[in-house]
């Protein structure tokens, strides 16, 4: 199995609209998150080794692959790389490789999806309270209100939120 070893994305013109609107920071972090694109862009893979090669973000439509020989890259078009039924490329030589590619075709974005960025946004919206407190107690007489927040909880936001849980069939593996 061949192995991906850089993976160069350009950022989109635009992200996803949603009602209401939710950031781009929002949509970086749920990209991250998933190995699916909504809003087109560039992409450029650079692949090593011989077997199968499958892009690793979908829906991804190659445009041109290079391989590198004699110190420069030279486009592949006699022998072009066999198709794999998981939807890549067989690969013969070691390479490396590059190829170039547009991911994300403007598909309607699901449902599903647009929830999990509402989650998101959501919470990443919410007022942290203390920053770097890991606990707060606050006393005011005879009312007392206790908190207790974790070090990592902004980190850890997709799945605190719920949206990890909606976006399980995007997942990137």
């Amino acid at each position: 199995m061949s192995t991906t070893i850089e993976q160069v994305e350009g950022p989109p013109a635009s992200y996803p609209t949603t009602s209401p609107a939710v950031s781009a920071a929002v949509w970086q972090r749920l990209e991250s998150y998933v190995a699916v694109r909504w809003s087109p862009r560039a992409v450029i893979w650079r692949v090593e080794g011989p077997g199968e090669w499958v892009p690793p973000l979908a829906p991804a439509v190659i445009s041109k692959i290079e391989i590198w020989a004699n110190g420069a890259w030279s486009e592949i078009t006699a022998n072009a790389p066999d198709a794999s039924p998981r939807g890549g490329y067989w690969l013969t030589g070691c390479g490396p490789y590059k190829f170039t590619a547009s991911v994300g075709d403007g598909m309607t974005l699901p449902a599903i999806v647009a929830e999990a960025a509402q989650r998101l946004s959501a919470y990443m919206a919410a007022k942290p309270g203390t920053a770097g407190v890991r606990s707060e107690r606050i006393e005011a007489g005879s009312i007392s209100i206790s908190r207790t927040r974790s070090e990592s909880w902004m980190a850890a936001a997709i799945q605190n939120s719920g949206a990890a849980d909606l976006l399980r069939a995007y997942r990137r593996v």
